[in-house]
């Protein structure tokens, strides 16, 4: 990789680097269509569990300013509670996935008989 003479520009060298190097996946670089800068979510799952309370994920101000979005999806554990147990990034940005998933950690779901395993989609839009 060629250095950058700029040396103020060490946090964007920084970030090319790391994507450079293969540490982030493509999909990072998905921009998704017109909408805004924050991450909107739809579950694909065939439970009814509803949302009772739901966080929105916070933007990484970097990749916002880069116009950087994309589709994350994670695998939410509820417990009969309705408590998010656990979370596992299922495909997206690693950055964007951290991101989702402290959110998401958050939500509150409706109380049901058992636990379930749902996928939750969330798309993050640098144009909203």
């Amino acid at each position: 990789m060629p250095k950058l003479r700029n040396t103020s520009a060490w946090p964007l060298k920084t970030l090319l680097s790391f994507l450079l190097t293969g540490h982030l996946l493509a999909g990072l670089f998905a921009v998704a269509s017109a909408g805004g800068a924050q991450a909107q979510a739809r579950l694909n799952d065939n439970s009814d569990r509803r949302i009772v309370n739901r966080i929105e994920p916070e933007y990484p101000e970097t990749l916002k300013r880069l116009y950087i979005g994309g589709i994350v999806r994670i695998q939410v554990t509820v417990n009969a509670s309705g408590r998010v147990e656990s979370t596992e990034l299922l495909g997206g940005s690693p950055i964007l996935g951290q991101s989702a998933m402290k959110a998401v950690k958050q939500w509150k779901y409706v109380p049901a008989g058992g636990s379930d395993k749902l996928v939750v989609q969330l798309e993050f839009d640098p144009h909203r």
